[in-house]
């Protein structure tokens, strides 16, 4: 197997005396989607956090690429659950934010940022302000301004949970058609255990980390995964009723391994 992308090599983590996670060890391969799954509280966003390089494990150790992380990079970009769009710039003007910063060329920052917007399904968009703009449209402007800035890696913290069923079923296709272009690897949390499974190419359920346990399960949908057939494939049904199952009654050992 390649080496990992990702590394969570024995992390801990803990405040105030609290333990949050211990002993936690995952890998990430490149293009792959991980999906953390499971109820508030269990550690998604806190591994997340480490990722993007916002917190510091206590123990044992994050990496990139072999790297040690020790702070937010280029390599790594956020899609937060709102998109915090900059309301007095434009479209494209908050698309191209990350080279504007960087001080790339102007023609640079344009081109950019209408390949950008075709990708994630705005064209034609690009001149219209925020407030013009539907939720999942603004969350489509926030996911595109992470995309030009050509992360690494994609760390997206619950970004369809605040918009309606259909639409936030159509960002999930678009994820999966984002991935599919670019090769982005993507680092996902939830708590749906539906978006988990259409989305996720392995599904991380967050079982127990104050003792390092989690549940792994391979997703494997036919292609194209995009297409929302998938959601009623007999395979995508069986899944998520398995881990339900276990969200209703979680494991106290380790069975990091894909679901037989």
């Amino acid at each position: 197997m390649a080496n990992p992308v990702l590394k969570f090599d024995h992390v801990s983590f803990g405040y105030d005396g609290r333990t949050i996670m211990d002993n936690t060890t995952f890998d990430i391969q490149s293009g792959e989607i991980v999906v953390l799954l499971g109820p508030s509280g269990c550690g998604k966003t806190t591994i997340l956090n480490m990722i993007a390089g916002f917190l510091t494990p206590t123990g044992g150790g994050a990496l990139i690429d072999g790297r040690q992380i020790e702070g937010p990079g280029p390599d790594r970009g956020v899609v937060f659950q709102a998109a915090a769009l900059f309301d007095w710039m434009t479209v494209g003007q908050n698309i191209a934010f990350s080279l504007r910063c960087a001080g790339r060329p102007r023609a640079e920052q344009q081109r950019v940022a209408t390949e950008m917007a075709a990708l994630v399904g705005l064209a034609g968009f690009e001149n219209h302000y925020p407030y013009q703009l539907s939720g999942g449209m603004r969350q489509r402007v926030g996911l595109a301004r992470v995309l030009a800035a050509k992360p690494r890696v994609m760390l997206m913290d619950e970004p369809f949970s605040a918009l309606d069923v259909q639409t936030r079923e159509q960002l999930q296709e678009e994820t999966l058609r984002i991935r599919d272009q670019t090769g982005c690897t993507i680092l996902f949390v939830t708590h749906s255990i539906d978006e988990a499974v259409f989305v996720g190419d392995r599904i991380f359920l967050l079982t127990d980390l104050r003792e390092g346990h989690y549940d792994q399960f391979n997703v494997e949908l036919p292609a194209p995964r995009a297409s929302s057939e998938n959601r009623l494939n007999p395979d995508f049904i069986r899944l998520r009723e398995v881990i339900y199952r276990k969200m209703l009654k979680p494991s106290r050992s380790p069975s990091n391994r894909g679901l037989q």
